[in-house]
C-alpha cells in the first residue's frame, strides 16, 4: 500500500487502543447464532477518539438460544453508551453513580448471576460482555460506544483494533476516519493475521488532513481456505500516523466553544540528568526476573549520555549503593557499572523505605556539594516486584517518608514488577513525588518493556512548563502546570471560551531550559479554527466539550490517588458529576444494562481499577510423552530426548542422504556422492565407499523394539528385523550425528542453484555480518561458539531509523526509541511508505524494500537449531558491501579443483583464501524438517 507522506515537520506520537467487540462466536456457532454483520466506526478527531461498535446476529435455530456481545477496549477509554434492540425494542445501558446501582450490583451477585460486565483482561485491555437470549429467526442488534483521548507515546500515534470474529461474517468492515488540522505527515499500517492475499481487502486515502484507512474483506477472502468456514481475520490491525508542527510547538485548535491545546516542540536540545536507579534484589526476583533486570539495566546504561551523572543503588534486607557519589555516564564508568549490575543476585527481604532514602540522600549530598550540573533535572526510578516485608513496612508511613525526603526537588518513577506489588501503593508513591508508576508484565518481554519506560524519561526538554492564557477569554481550565516536559511525550490543556470573548485566542507557554527562561507564543482565531470541524464525515457533534471533560475526569482520578482525606471528597465530588453529565463509565460510576422482561434481571457494567490479581500468569499446559512409530515397527522412546520432526515427518529416515529403509542386510551406509562444481549439481561417483556402522539410535533417543513386534527372536535370544533385514540387539549403539542446518547459507552471486554454507568456528563479540552503505543496511549478530548458534541477528535501515532485532525468544522492532516485540510463527504484515516486513506462521520474518536486497529473519527449531539469517535478491548489493557476509557479495575468484577430488576447491575474497569443501546439509530456508542439500561448506 503506498500512502503519500507529506514532509514531517515533528516527530510526535499518538496512542489509540480500539479493540473490535465480537459476539462469542465459539458459543455462537454451536448455538446457530449467526453474525451477519459486523462494523466498527472510528472517528479520530484532533487525537479524540470516538468508536461505535455495532453487531447484528440473528437466531437461525429452531429453538431460543444465547447470544453473547464480548469486545474489548482501551483500560483509558471511557464506555458512553451499549444498547441492544431486540425485535425493533430498544434496551439501553443507563449510567449512575456507583452507590446507586450498587444494591443491584449486590443482589445480582447474591443470585450468582454475572453483574459485573467490565474485566480486566490484557496490559493495555478491558473486556465488555453481556449475554441476552434470542428467539428462533429473531434478531439482535448490539452497539457499543466508547471514546479516548489519545495520548502521544514515544513519538508515534498508534490506533489497535483487534479483529476476533471467529467465524466468517457477511459484512465485515472497519472505517477509520482521522482529521488532524495539524495535517498528517506520514501514515503506515501493521496487522497480525494480513497476508498478500488479504491485502486487497484493505484501503488508504489520504490527503493533507484527513485519512480513511477501510478494510473490508469479503467472504472468500476471510476463509482459511476454500474447504475450511474458519476465519483468517484473527489478531491486531494497527495504524500509526504522525502530523506536522509548526516552529512554536503548539498547535491551538476550537470547537463549539471549547478549546484545545497541544503543546510538543521541536528541536529542543536534551537537558541533563541525574538519575539514581533503586532496584529491588529480594529473594523473590530470583531467576528470571533479575536475569531480565540486569539485561535492561545493561541496555539503559549504554543508553545515557555523557552530560549525564548516574548512581544504582540496590536493596534486599539491606540498600547498598554502587558508589558513595553520583558518577559522570563516561564510557569507562558505564563498563564499571555494567560490570556491577552483571554481578546483582537476588535473595533475602524488601526494603524499600532504606533504599528510597538512601537514593534521596545520594542526590542530597550531590546538590549541597554543587556537583549537581546548572539546569539539570534529577530522577529516580524504582524498580520493586514486592510489598516490603523489612525495615519500615508500613506503606503509608513509607510514603510519607520518601515523600518527606524528596521535598518536592526531584521527580520519582516507580516500576512494579509482576502482581505481588501492591501498584496502589506504587502509584501513590509515584503521583506524591512528581513521577509515575508503571506494571510491568511477567514475559519473556519484560527487559523491553522496562527499556521502554525509560524512553519515556530518558530526554527532558523543559522544565517548569506553564500555560497561560487571557483571563477574560477562557475558563475551567484543566491542568496548565507542569513539571517536566520529555522527548515523544505531549502536553495538553483544554478549556471553555468565555461568551464574549475575544476573536482571536491566544497563549503563552513558559518554560525553563538549562536555567534559562523560554516562552513559546501561539494564538488562533476563533471563527477560522470553528470552520475547520465542520465536515460530518470526519467529526462527531460536541467532540471538543466531550474532550475537555474526558482530561478533567482523568486528571481529577489522578489527583485523588495522592489527595489528603479531607481534599477528596470535593475532587470525588466534582469528577462524579462530570462523570454523570457526560454518560462516561468511570471508576465513581456504572451503567446498568436493562433486558427484555422474563431473561435475567439487568446487569452492572463498572470500571475496573488496576487489579492486583487479574493478570497473573497461567500455566502453559503439561507435557505429553507419546510413542511413535516408524514404518510398521514400534519403538519405545527413553531418556528425556524426542524424535526430531525432521526424521518423524519423512516416508523413510534419512542420514547423510541415505534412505534407511533402502538398505540391505549390512546395515552399513556408505558415504554420500561428492558433488562437483558451482553451477548445476552433479554427481562424481567413486568405485568404493567406506562403510559407517549403522545404528537405531537416532538423534540421541534410544529405541529399543516392541515385545509387540512381529520381528520373531532368533536361537541367540536376539530381536531381527524383518523389513530391513538388520540384526538388531536391544542394546544401543553409537549415535551418528545427523546432518545439522549451517549457521548461515547464502545464495552465490550469479547463481541460481549452488550456494555456500558458512561455519563459524571463530568467534568473539559482536559481528558485523554485512553492512552496504548504498542500501543504508547493516547487520551484525553474536554468534555462541558453546551453542554453535546466534543469541541475536540484529538488522538496521539506517534511512529508516528501523532496527529489528531477532532472538530465540521473540522480534524486535524498535523505530524512533519505541519497541514493539513480537514472538515467533505470529503471523505480521507491516506497510509503510518504501517498506514492508512480513512474518508467516512458520516464523520466517521478511524485510522488503523496492529495488533492495530481501532480508529473512528466522528462528528455525529443527536440527542446529537457532535464529537464522537469509538472503534473496542479493544481486542488489552495491559494490560497497562488507562484512564477515557481505564480503562475499565483492568479487569472488575460484580456484580451479584439484585433480584427484573435485569436492574440494579454494575461493579467494578480497585476497584471503578460503577452503570450500562440498558436503551435505539441511536447507533452513525450507519448512521444519527442512530439506538436504549440497553446498560448498566454508569455515570462518
Amino acid at each position: 500500500m503506498n500512502t503519500p507522506a507529506p514532509a514531517c515537520a515533528c516527530g510526535i506520537a499518538l496512542v489509540l487502543l480500539l479493540l473490535l467487540a465480537v459476539p462469542q462466536t465459539s458459543t455462537a456457532q454451536k448455538n446457530d447464532i449467526d453474525i451477519y454483520s459486523l462494523t466498527v466506526d472510528c472517528k479520530v478527531s484532533s487525537r479524540f477518539a470516538h468508536t461505535v461498535v455495532t453487531s447484528r446476529v440473528v437466531n437461525r435455530a429452531d429453538t431460543q438460544q444465547e447470544a453473547t456481545f464480548q469486545m474489548e477496549l482501551p483500560k483509558k477509554a471511557f464506555i458512553t453508551n451499549f444498547s441492544m434492540i431486540i425485535d425493533g425494542v430498544t434496551y439501553p445501558g443507563n449510567i449512575k453513580e456507583k452507590a446507586a446501582a450498587q444494591k443491584q450490583y449486590s443482589e445480582a451477585v447474591a443470585r450468582g448471576e454475572s453483574a459485573g460486565l467490565v474485566k480486566a483482561t490484557g496490559r493495555k485491555t478491558e473486556q465488555f460482555q453481556v449475554s441476552v437470549s434470542v428467539a428462533p429467526t429473531a434478531k439482535v442488534t448490539f452497539e457499543l460506544v466508547y471514546e479516548e483521548l489519545l495520548k502521544r507515546h514515544l513519538g508515534v500515534y498508534e490506533l489497535l483494533l483487534k479483529v476476533r470474529p471467529q467465524q466468517l461474517v457477511k459484512h465485515l468492515q472497519m472505517d477509520i476516519h482521522i482529521f488532524e488540522p495539524q495535517g498528517i505527515c506520514s501514515l503506515e499500517t501493521e496487522s497480525t493475521f494480513l497476508t498478500n492475499e488479504l491485502a486487497d481487502a484493505l484501503t488508504t486515502s489520504q490527503n493533507e488532513t484527513k485519512a480513511h484507512i477501510r478494510f473490508k474483506p469479503t467472504l472468500s477472502q476471510q476463509q482459511k481456505s476454500p474447504e475450511q468456514q474458519d476465519t483468517v481475520v484473527d489478531g491486531n490491525f494497527i495504524v500509526r500516523y504522525d502530523v506536522n508542527r509548526t516552529v512554536s510547538g503548539g498547535s491551538i485548535q476550537i470547537e463549539n466553544g471549547y478549546f484545545v491545546h497541544y503543546f510538543a516542540p521541536e528541536g529542543l536540545p536534551t537537558i541533563p540528568k541525574n538519575v539514581i536507579f533503586v532496584i529491588d534484589k529480594s529473594g523473590s526476583m530470583q531467576g528470571k526476573k533479575i536475569q531480565q533486570t540486569r539485561e535492561a539495566l545493561n541496555k539503559i546504561l549504554d543508553d545515557l549520555s555523557p552530560k549525564d551523572q548516574f548512581n544504582l543503588v540496590s536493596f534486599s534486607r539491606e540498600a547498598t549503593q554502587w558508589m558513595p557519589s553520583l558518577m559522570p555516564a563516561s564510557s569507562e564508568n558505564v563498563a564499571k557499572a555494567r560490570s556491577y549490575v552483571s554481578g546483582i543476585q537476588a535473595q533475602g527481604g524488601t526494603n524499600i523505605n532504606g533504599a528510597m532514602l538512601m537514593a534521596v540522600q545520594l542526590l542530597d549530598k550531590a546538590n549541597q556539594e554543587e556537583l549537581l550540573p546548572f539546569g539539570s533535572v534529577s530522577l529516580i526510578i524504582l524498580l520493586t516486584d514486592g510489598d516490603p516485608t523489612a525495615g519500615v513496612t508500613d506503606p503509608k508511613k513509607i510514603q510519607k517518608n520518601v515523600q518527606d525526603a524528596i521535598g518536592g526537588h526531584y521527580s520519582l518513577f516507580c516500576l512494579g514488577f509482576g502482581f505481588d506489588v501492591s501498584y496502589a501503593f506504587l502509584e501513590k508513591l509515584a503521583l506524591d513525588n512528581s513521577g509515575l508508576a508503571r506494571r510491568i508484565y511477567e514475559d519473556s518481554d519484560s527487559a523491553v518493556q522496562l527499556q521502554d519506560f525509560y524512553q519515556e524519561v530518558a530526554n527532558p526538554l523543559l522544565t517548569a512548563v506553564a500555560f497561560k492564557y487571557p483571563s477574560n477569554t477562557v475558563e475551567e481550565l484543566t491542568q496548565e502546570n507542569f513539571r517536566l516536559l520529555f522527548k515523544g511525550s505531549e502536553m495538553v490543556v483544554a478549556g471553555k471560551l468565555r461568551d464574549q470573548g475575544s476573536d482571536v485566542l491566544s497563549a503563552q507557554v513558559n518554560g525553563q531550559l538549562l536555567l534559562q527562561n523560554i516562552t513559546f507564543q501561539t494564538e488562533a482565531e476563533v471563527a477560522e479554527q470553528e470552520k475547520q470541524f465542520q465536515s460530518p464525515k470526519y467529526i462527531f457533534h460536541n467532540f471538543m466539550e466531550r474532550l475537555w471533560a474526558y482530561l478533567t475526569i482523568q486528571q481529577l482520578l489522578e489527583k485523588i490517588v495522592s489527595a489528603s482525606d479531607t481534599e477528596k471528597q470535593a475532587l470525588e465530588t466534582r469528577a462524579l458529576g462530570l462523570s454523570l453529565n457526560y454518560s462516561f463509565v468511570t471508576p465513581l460510576t456504572s451503567m446498568v444494562v436493562t433486558k427484555p422482561e422474563g431473561q435475567e434481571e439487568s446487569e452492572v457494567a463498572e470500571k475496573p481499577v488496576e487489579n492486583e490479581n487479574s493478570h497473573r500468569d497461567i500455566p502453559s499446559g503439561h507435557a505429553v510423552f507419546r510413542s511413535q512409530a516408524m514404518g510398521n515397527r514400534k519403538f519405545r522412546k527413553t531418556g528425556s530426548g524426542s524424535v526430531d520432526p525432521w526424521l518423524a515427518n519423512r516416508g523413510g529416515f534419512r542420514r547423510q542422504g541415505v534412505n534407511f529403509s533402502e538398505l540391505g542386510a549390512s546395515g552399513k551406509i556408505p558415504i554420500p556422492p561428492r558433488h562437483g562444481l558451482p553451477g548445476p549439481v552433479h554427481y562424481h561417483h567413486h568405485s568404493a565407499h567406506p562403510l559407517y556402522d549403522m545404528t537405531p539410535d537416532i538423534m540421541g533417543v534410544a529405541y529399543v523394539p516392541s515385545l509387540e513386534s512381529s520381528a520373531p527372536a532368533g536361537p541367540d535370544g536376539v530381536f531381527y528385523d524383518m523389513d530391513l533385514g538388520i540384526k538388531e540387539p536391544t542394546t544401543t549403539a553409537p549415535t551418528l550425528a545427523p546432518i545439522q542446518a549451517p549457521p548461515v547459507i547464502l545464495p552465490l552471486p550469479g547463481q541460481s542453484v549452488d550456494r555456500l554454507c558458512v561455519d563459524i568456528k571463530h568467534s568473539q563479540g559482536p559481528m558485523n555480518l554485512l553492512s552496504d552503505p548504498d542500501q543504508g543496511v547493516e547487520v551484525t549478530g553474536q554468534y555462541e561458539m558453546e551453542k554453535a548458534q546466534f543469541s541475536w541477528i540484529e538488522v538496521t535501515f539506517k534511512n529508516l531509523q528501523l532496527q529489528i532485532r531477532a532472538s530465540p525468544e521473540h522480534v524486535v522492532v524498535t523505530r524512533n526509541r519505541r519497541n514493539s516485540v513480537y514472538k515467533w510463527k505470529e503471523t505480521l504484515f507491516s506497510v509503510m511508505p518504501g517498506f514492508k516486513m512480513t512474518m508467516d506462521k512458520a516464523g520466517l520474518l521478511l524485510l522488503n524494500s523496492p529495488d533492495r536486497v530481501t532480508i529473512g529473519l528466522l528462528f528455525w527449531d529443527g536440527p542446529g537449531q537457532g535464529v537464522r539469517l537469509l538472503l534473496q535478491d542479493t544481486d542488489r548489493f552495491s559494490s560497497h558491501v562488507s562484512g564477515t557476509l557481505g564480503q562475499f557479495y565483492q568479487d569472488v575468484l575460484w580456484e580451479p579443483p584439484a585433480a584427484d577430488d573435485d569436492s574440494k576447491r579454494t575461493l579467494r575474497v578480497d585476497g584471503r583464501d578460503h577452503s570450500a569443501t562440498r558436503q551435505l546439509k539441511l536447507d533452513y530456508q525450507e519448512k521444519v524438517p527442512g530439506t538436504e542439500i549440497s553446498c560448498w561448506s566454508v569455515e570462518l
